[in-house]
């Protein structure tokens, strides 16, 4: 009689983890960008954070419960990581129902729609994030000061890095003294999403999960380096067009989306060789859409583009078989 083998569902960690700890050291490397958030934007952060973890746990619960009839996965804590991953792609002044929505969006298209954890194609945080971004483009645009200890519509606003980056190329006429200096953007007393502002806070949360073998190198040294290179090589081509490469390295999601979603395990490839194409992809996209699209940042599209080609990726760059049988 033949044996069967039972292979259990994705993510597939080839190592003694499990999914629970690796989401906790997940966690562990955003509290980091999470307490520089609360110091630069005060109670907003803490209800954006709140509501979007909140709402992604519940829709889970009920997702699995109604929809999947299966046991709830909540306590695997990939629902507590999608809701922290979406606020910190958010504004600290957002509206309550809006999270919610997104949050709606995160979990059930995102996430349970193609039956839960490890079925997923799509970061379930980026569905939901291009979801509220298309849907109430004026408030995901609306980013209040550093600074600003306020939540919702009394906040004093101002532009991101990466608008005045786009402006330059368009030719609006953008003042680049108005540019954040270096040391602003490295520790977060700029405008932006909450949990995208400190370049030093996210390169610190890349530290814990290197250091706990919780991803590897390969997509975040790829993503980055490539548009280090690209927006290196335009800048010495045309300074008077394109700006100083280190403010595409600092500004906007580039680092937040590099070292947390891009490295998600279930949307990403296997294999080294292809983390590496996967993360030059994204690097390419990111620029082509920072520099020639509608919207200054395009890291959730760069990345969401690139989720749908990890299968074809995979089945292009094959992992070494450990036997012939």
């Amino acid at each position: 009689m033949p044996q069967t083998k039972i292979i259990s569902q994705a993510p597939h960690l080839h190592r003694n983890t499990s999914v629970v700890r690796s989401m906790t050291c997940v966690l562990i490397a955003l509290i980091p960008a999470f307490a520089v958030a609360v110091c630069n934007f005060g109670i907003g952060a803490l209800i954006v954070t709140a509501v979007s973890v909140a709402a992604c746990v519940l829709f889970e619960w009920l997702g699995c419960r109604f929809l999947l009839h299966k046991p709830s996965s909540i306590s695997d804590l990939s629902a507590v990581v999608t809701g922290v991953l979406l606020a910190f792609n958010l504004p600290s002044n957002m509206p309550v129902y809006q999270i919610i929505l997104g949050a709606a969006v995160a979990i059930g298209i995102g996430k349970l729609t193609f039956g839960g954890i490890g079925n997923n194609p799509f970061n379930p945080a980026l569905v939901g994030r291009v979801f509220m971004l298309i849907s109430f483009p004026g408030r995901m645009t609306s980013w209040p000061l550093a600074g600003q200890f306020t939540a919702y519509t009394d906040a004093v606003t101002g532009a991101t890095p990466l608008y005045y980056i786009k402006g330059m190329i368009q030719g609006y006429g953008v003042n680049m003294n108005d540019l954040p200096r270096i040391d602003d953007m490295l520790l977060g007393s700029m405008p932006g999403c909450i949990g995208e502002v400190s370049a030093v806070a996210l390169v610190l949360g890349l530290v814990i999960l290197l250091a706990t073998r919780t991803i590897t190198w390969h997509i975040p040294v790829s993503v980055i380096g490539t548009v280090a290179v690209i927006s290196t090589a335009l800048y010495f081509i045309n300074p008077d067009l394109f700006i100083n490469p280190v403010y595409h390295l600092l500004s906007g999601g580039l680092l937040l989306g590099s070292i947390f979603m891009a490295t998600d395990y279930t949307t990403s490839p296997m294999t080294h060789k292809g983390m590496v194409i996967y993360g030059i992809g994204i690097g390419c996209l990111t620029m082509v859409i920072r520099l020639f699209g509608s919207y200054p940042e395009g890291m959730s599209f760069a990345i969401l583009i690139m989720n749908a080609f990890v299968p074809l990726i995979d089945k292009g760059v094959h992992s070494k078989r450990f036997s012939k049988i």
